[in-house]
């Protein structure tokens, strides 16, 4: 079909990925753009579901044939999950636009019942929410408010699932005695694996969970001074061509403001730190009224035995630079020296 009558969308095919895909298709045509026909693109993270991310080559697998795609012309905006993006984008593409931002926290799921026990060992008669796994965020809702109830839920040698080197990073030391093991696959197949026991706990983040009815899910939402979410984390990500004006014009219509500059100061950090997507870096940035906002970060080792932490604040048109800022200042204290042992270690 001719550009004329629609615009093609590049996508993957997870639940989650489509989520995405017709959320924005349905707010452009809301602004009065063009209907868009979702093209699903099956990319390399897709097709490597049981090796870490960290062992074959970082998240840009799930981006680098959707690029190309759209290079080629044969789609003409693509949507990601921006934490999956690299934070320097192929030849002649660009950010074209953001959503509102969902929840950037990173939440700790345990298996179904497992709140349930936890709060009757503590006397007060709480009820699991069923037997084996539950779609639509039909699971015990959760009940902690508290890292240290979390802490005690698990117990002393806990397995978590993650393959966020991030995560491990910045948790290791928080769940002393834990074992951090990959988990692959889709939001239903992670929470799967978990409910059948192959471990005691999830880290996933909360706008994913959200976003496919999981909410009832996550039995605590980490506060970002714990473990500072991923750059982008939370936020959808429009990806067009720079030279395409029509289709720029059409997704700035959909943009939020303080997403887009959240995400500029998140990518511009990680892009003046050298760090790519699976480098222990946290970065997230929130409005703390109409025309600023403040961005924490962190860079931590591996195994979580170092971590340095830096935060600032700027008007929302100087995000870029807020970022740079930012980051040279986790450069002065010595991030660049955890950063190189990290490639070192690749």
């Amino acid at each position: 079909m001719h550009r004329d009558r629609e615009l093609r969308l590049g996508t993957r095919g997870s639940q989650l990925a489509l989520w995405q895909a017709n959320e924005v298709a349905a707010r452009l045509a809301a602004g009065g753009a063009l209907p868009c026909r979702i093209v699903v693109i099956k990319t390399s993270g897709d097709r490597l579901q049981d090796a870490p991310l960290s062992e074959v080559g970082g998240k840009r697998l799930f981006v680098k044939e959707i690029e190309d795609a759209l290079q080629r012309g044969e789609i003409d905006l693509a949507v990601h999950s921006s934490k999956d993006m690299p934070a320097a984008l192929a030849e002649g593409l660009l950010v074209g636009g953001v959503l509102l931002r969902d929840d950037p926290r990173d939440a700790v799921v345990l298996p179904i019942g497992a709140e349930g026990e936890a709060q009757r060992a503590k006397g007060q008669g709480q009820r699991a929410g069923g037997e084996g796994h539950r779609a639509e965020g039909e699971g015990q809702k959760a009940q902690f408010e508290r890292i240290e109830d979390v802490l005690a839920a698990l117990g002393a040698a806990p397995s978590i699932g993650t393959g966020s080197v991030r995560r491990v990073a910045q948790l290791a030391q928080v769940f002393a005695g834990a074992t951090f093991a990959p988990v692959r696959g889709n939001v239903e197949t992670r929470l799967r694996k978990l409910d059948e026991g192959q471990y005691h706990a999830l880290v996933l983040a909360a706008a994913g969970l959200r976003r496919l009815g999981f909410e009832r899910r996550v039995s605590l939402a980490i506060p970002p001074s714990i473990c500072v979410p991923a750059p982008g984390q939370g936020i959808v990500a429009i990806e067009i061509r720079a030279d395409d004006e029509p289709v720029r014009k059409a997704v700035g219509g959909i943009t939020d403001t303080m997403a887009g500059a959240a995400l500029t100061a998140e990518r511009a950090l990680v892009s003046a730190l050298g760090g790519g997507c699976q480098t222990p870096i946290g970065a997230f940035a929130s409005p703390l009224d109409r025309e600023t906002i403040e961005l924490m970060a962190v860079v931590a080792a591996p195994d979580g035995s170092a971590s340095i932490r830096a935060s600032g604040r700027a008007a929302v048109r100087e995000a870029e630079a807020l970022g740079g800022r930012v980051a040279r200042e986790l450069i002065a204290q010595g991030a660049d020296r955890i950063l190189a042992e990290c490639a070192m270690g690749d």
